[in-house]
């Protein structure tokens, strides 16, 4: 297992090539989304090897990325106390906003050495995606955005998606994946086209690992009334080349919401996966993939 330090916090990689090593191929990273990990986008990987090398990576608190910081006391850092003290600074300034995940990101590929990549982003990693992608587009190649959207504000049911998703997010004793179906259970809702009961089970595994306050302070930044106001104003403004991916029958992000983000600019393509929902990259992957490589042609 890889690891490398972002801003203070252990960060879980992998890199997923092809064994020839005589040809240089671009590199294209992958971002999960809420509760999830990089474990879903392996299979997605590991079908474009023929053209690139693939980055998986845990966000910040989920997956077997660490929640926390992780501070070393060395003999160097007590002789740098005035530079660790910076640093820890830095640290503790680290929120869960979605714009601080973006600076996680740009972090992570200063850190792995990669200047100019593409990336395929899925869920709320597609809205961290989306402002990655205005802060830093002399990095971006091309982008995907996998099931993503704008909203409207509803204070009432806003207030309603807090109180239900506090609980979901206090109520994840062990013993739940050792429940029969529990996994088929859990993911109904996200699904209209069966995937196999391997990627389910882990599904559920990763939001019963996934960090409390990471997987609770991303409820409240992820769907609020800011980024209610601000999204629209960020696809707007795209100036990379994007495809945006919508299932026809997800109702997490349904796809009016993805058809309604990507109308408010000519840089963004749209595409709707019929028969599938929330994952479409597992739920149909023959036309997912051909629809993403007809884009990144």
């Amino acid at each position: 297992m890889s690891y490398i330090n972002v801003r203070g916090v252990e960060h879980y990689y992998e890199w997923i090539k092809s064994s020839s090593a005589s040809v240089v191929k671009p590199v294209m990273v992958f971002i999960h989304g809420w509760a999830g990990s990089s474990r879903y986008w392996r299979s997605t990987a590991e079908a474009l090897l023929d053209e690139f090398d693939c980055l998986l990576y845990d966000m910040r608190g989920f997956g077997r990325s660490y929640g926390k910081p992780t501070v070393v006391q060395t003999a160097e850092s007590v002789v740098e106390s005035q530079s660790n003290h910076e640093k820890t600074a830095a640290i503790q300034e680290l929120t869960y906003e979605l714009e601080d995940y973006a600076e996680d990101l740009a972090a992570l590929l200063d850190g792995l050495h990669l200047q100019r990549v593409y990336i395929n982003a899925h869920s709320m990693g597609a809205s961290i995606a989306t402002l990655f992608f205005n802060r830093y587009p002399e990095r971006v190649e091309k982008g995907i955005l996998t099931c993503s959207g704008i909203f409207e504000y509803d204070e009432k049911a806003f207030a309603a998606f807090y109180k239900f998703g506090g609980l979901v997010v206090k109520f994840r004793p062990k013993w739940l994946g050792k429940i029969p179906l529990a996994d088929k259970m859990f993911m109904a809702r996200f699904l209209h086209s069966p995937i196999p009961k391997s990627e389910r089970k882990a599904f559920l595994q990763d939001f019963i690992d996934a960090d409390y306050d990471a997987a609770l302070g991303t409820i409240f930044t992820s769907v609020s009334k800011k980024q209610a106001e601000f999204m629209p104003e960020e696809f707007a403004k795209l100036t990379v080349p994007t495809l945006l991916v919508a299932g026809e029958y997800d109702i997490i992000i349904p796809a009016k919401m993805g058809e309604k983000a990507a109308a408010l600019n000519d840089k963004v393509d749209f595409a709707l996966i019929p028969n599938t929902a929330h994952f479409p990259m597992l739920e149909d992957p023959e036309t997912y993939l051909a629809r993403i490589r007809e884009f990144l042609k």
